[in-house]
């Protein structure tokens, strides 16, 4: 089962990506995904958003997940979903980027990220505190998600809260 997060992180701002591709985050934010030796996990979540998680407890989650997987296949369960494999693999491979945040928060978004994202220098972008990790948004991507998952939100807090 995964730990409690330290913090419970919300909230929404706008931000613009600099000629180097560059954001700055709130500190508090910042802060939240930044683990004890500076590093911070940027991962690619879904087409036009990237999320920020601290490196310790995204690299337990992966190593947990990879254990398993190995197991599996040293025990020989996995002969007919090598396709699935090679696909988590390829996944894998391409997910996430260890980063350090530089002065003032300011998070460089790596190559090959920038495109998933969908966002060129100069452009906005809305950074939303995701409970337990930030996201960062391609702004039509974040309105469109809003527009999906609004309606359910009254259905949802009863039923993480119940």
């Amino acid at each position: 089962m995964p730990e409690a997060p330290e913090t419970f992180i919300t909230g929404e701002i706008k931000r613009t990506l600099d000629e180097r591709h560059r954001l700055s985050l709130p500190a508090d934010f910042a802060q939240a995904v930044t683990d004890d030796q500076g590093q911070t996990i940027v991962a690619k979540e879904r087409a036009g958003c990237l999320s920020l998680w601290r490196a310790t407890d995204w690299q337990k989650r992966i190593d947990d997940g990879v254990s398993l997987i190995r197991q599996k296949i040293s025990a020989g369960r996995m002969e007919q979903k090598w396709t699935d494999v090679q696909r988590l693999g390829r996944l894998l491979s391409t997910r996430y980027s260890t980063v350090k945040l530089a002065n003032r928060s300011r998070l460089l978004i790596p190559e090959g990220f920038r495109e998933f994202l969908g966002v060129e220098k100069g452009q906005d972008v809305i950074v939303v505190g995701a409970v337990i990790c930030v996201e960062i948004w391609n702004p039509q991507a974040w309105l469109d998600q809003l527009k999906q998952d609004m309606p359910e939100f009254g259905s949802l807090f009863k039923e993480l809260t119940d």
